[in-house]
């Protein structure tokens, strides 16, 4: 069974041992392996430093991917209140995927405001989507990861050509198909729009309503937020994070499947991770799908779904 995976998005996660109240349903196209997960004992495997060091704490979307030569590299949001209000950028290598070991170049990028990213890599240039202050998304590149130069706010624009309504715009979530650029985006997490461009200068809505509504179950009934999609055999499978609460707590990890990144159908067991972990990264190894979640702390989880499909390559 061939598997395929942009760079682009998605993520997900599961229970396990009272993780969830629901129980992983094998149901709606939804493979077992890809909705039930186990903790690895050596979590958490990364977390902020603590005391007084610039990352004492890291917080929403990191983005971890496995280069080529099969090495890990993880970008993350730092902070220190006590220090700067400021989100910085951070960097960790790791050799197996497990063991982290942070960049002693770190914070990357000190100019601007760098929360909750999504990192592809296209040819020779990375490009990172990342909130900017204030949850307005902005873009920077970069030729190796470490450097970035900031090419500022995105422009996304409703169905008729007009700039979109001032205020947040955050959680940027890219994917690229057939030379197009589809970004999902947020507005407060009460919900997930769909924008397309062809030159990354313009985003232009496909529709100015969410294409992932809140609700209408109670898990997700006052925040939505996509974190990743991956393409497996013509589906699309969309992890993102969800809450039950305003003010918000517990944050939970979550599942949808489209066939044409519009329309979204929600994972009946939802959610398939809980206890406030959230943020997730599914990433494709030798053996296997492994999923991270990337807050509070970074955490790693693998596959124990079994059935007729399995998570093998």
């Amino acid at each position: 069974m061939s598997r395929v995976i942009r760079w682009g998005l998605l993520v997900l996660v599961l229970p396990l041992g009272g993780a969830s109240a629901q129980e992983p349903r094998q149901d709606q196209g939804f493979p077992a392996w890809l909705v039930q997960w186990e903790p690895v004992d050596a979590n958490p495997l990364f977390e902020g430093e603590g005391g007084t060091a610039w990352d004492a704490k890291i917080r929403e979307r990191g983005w971890i991917c496995r280069e080529p030569d099969g090495s890990y590299r993880l970008w993350y949001t730092g902070y220190n209140e006590d220090r700067s209000p400021t989100r910085f950028l951070g960097h960790a290598t790791s050799p197996d995927g497990i063991v982290w070991t942070r960049d002693p170049r770190n914070p990357l990028h000190t100019d601007h405001w760098v929360e909750d990213m999504c990192v592809l890599r296209q040819g020779d240039r990375y490009y990172m989507f990342a909130e900017g202050k204030n949850d307005v998304a902005h873009l920077l590149t970069s030729a190796d990861g470490i450097d970035w130069k900031r090419q500022g706010p995105l422009d996304v624009r409703l169905t008729n050509g007009q700039p979109i309504p001032p205020g947040p715009y955050g959680t940027p979530t890219v994917l690229i198909k057939e030379g197009v650029w589809h970004l999902f985006y947020e507005r407060g997490d009460r919900g997930v729009w769909l924008a397309t461009s062809t030159d990354l200068q313009v985003w232009t809505n496909v529709q100015d309503d969410p294409v992932i509504p809140l609700g209408p179950e109670s898990y997700d009934q006052t925040a939505v937020a996509l974190n990743q999609i991956i393409e497996l055999d013509g589906v699309y499978y969309g992890i993102y994070h969800a809450n039950a609460h305003r003010p918000w707590r517990d944050w939970t990890t979550c599942l949808a499947r489209s066939t044409d990144l519009i329309h979204w159908e929600k994972y009946a067991g939802n959610p398939i991770i809980a206890d406030n972990r959230s943020s997730g990264i599914f990433i494709e190894e030798p053996d296997g799908w492994v999923l991270y979640t990337m807050h509070p702390d970074v955490r790693r989880f693998e596959s124990t779904g079994s059935g007729d499909e399995s998570n093998r390559p």
